[in-house]
């Protein structure tokens, strides 16, 4: 089972910057695809990056590109999600996702999910 631990989340003001980290204690991290998806209250969770596994490409939706960088180290088992220009709107649960392929992260079909870590943009 690899286990997946987000951490950076907290409280930001509107126009602000975040750096999410999403740590695996499993090497086999290297060999996933990875993806962060945010769900705000009462709804439905959605895809905001999505990377492969040598992280030399990265997918984001259009109406995320140009405020959200996903990258990561595979030395490091970790991932990230560098977010700026925060809008209130951007107030979620963020999750890190695990999967084999890239298209299985963009479709939400997950073989392992992180805790959640909660981002809260003041206006």
């Amino acid at each position: 089972q690899v286990q997946l631990v987000e951490s950076g989340g907290g409280l930001v003001q509107a126009g602000g910057s975040l750096r999410l980290s999403c740590t695996s204690s499993d090497r086999t991290f290297v060999s996933y695809a990875m993806g962060w998806f945010r769900q705000a209250p009462e709804k439905e969770r959605e895809l905001v990056a999505a990377i492969i596994p040598s992280g030399s490409s990265a997918y984001y939706p259009d109406s995320l590109k140009g405020r959200v960088t996903n990258s990561r180290n595979n030395a490091k088992t970790t991932l990230y999600l560098q977010m700026t220009s925060l809008k209130p709107e951007d107030t979620a649960v963020y999750y890190c996702a695990a999967a084999r392929k890239l298209h299985s992260i963009v479709s939400m079909t997950i073989d392992h999910w992180g805790q959640g870590t909660q981002v809260t943009v003041s206006s």
